[in-house]
């Protein structure tokens, strides 16, 4: 008996939010099957990717926006000393 082909949205996910959640199902799924379905595995490869971009470039933004904010603070500190 074989697993239907699942369809898959082909736009990748807009927040962090709905990116994380799309690597944790297909993680799960991965992790839940017996035997590998390879006729969804490069859709969930795929996909996977496309949300992993989605969820770098949110932390990276982050990451910038604290290194910056620091920045200030400690300029600010230095200019009060």
């Amino acid at each position: 008996m074989t697993t239907p082909t699942r369809k898959r949205k082909k736009t990748a996910p807009k927040t962090f939010k709905a990116a994380y959640d799309i690597l944790k199902t297909n993680a799960a799924e991965l992790q839940q099957q017996d035997e590998p379905d390879i006729d969804n595995l490069m859709t969930t490869v795929e996909e996977s990717i496309a949300a992993y971009r989605v969820c770098e470039t949110r932390i990276n933004a982050v990451q910038q926006a604290l290194d910056a904010a620091f920045a200030e603070e400690d300029k600010a500190e230095k200019s009060d000393s």
